[in-house]
C-alpha cells in the first residue's frame, strides 16, 4: 500500500472536505482519502501508488489547489 500526503489550499468548510474526498476517491487504485481541514492536509492511500499529477488534477476538479511543499 502507498500513502502520500499533500498540502491543499483554499478549503474552508466541511463541503470543501467532501468535494476533495469525492474527487480524489474517483482515482483508480485509491483505497482511502483523509482530509484535515484545519491543517489543510490531504492523505491518500492507494494500491498501487497513484501519481501526484492525478491527485493534483482531482483536487483542482474539486475547486482547490495542491501546494508544492
Amino acid at each position: 500500500m502507498s500513502v502520500s500526503s499533500y498540502a491543499v489550499e483554499g478549503m474552508t468548510c466541511a463541503h470543501c472536505v467532501a468535494s476533495v474526498t469525492a474527487e480524489v476517491g474517483k482515482i483508480a487504485g485509491v483505497t482511502g482519502v483523509s482530509v484535515d481541514l484545519a491543517g489543510g492536509q490531504l492523505t491518500v492511500r492507494s494500491e498501487p501508488a497513484v501519481s501526484d499529477e492525478a491527485v493534483a488534477e482531482a483536487v483542482e476538479e474539486a475547486g482547490y489547489q495542491v501546494v508544492a511543499g
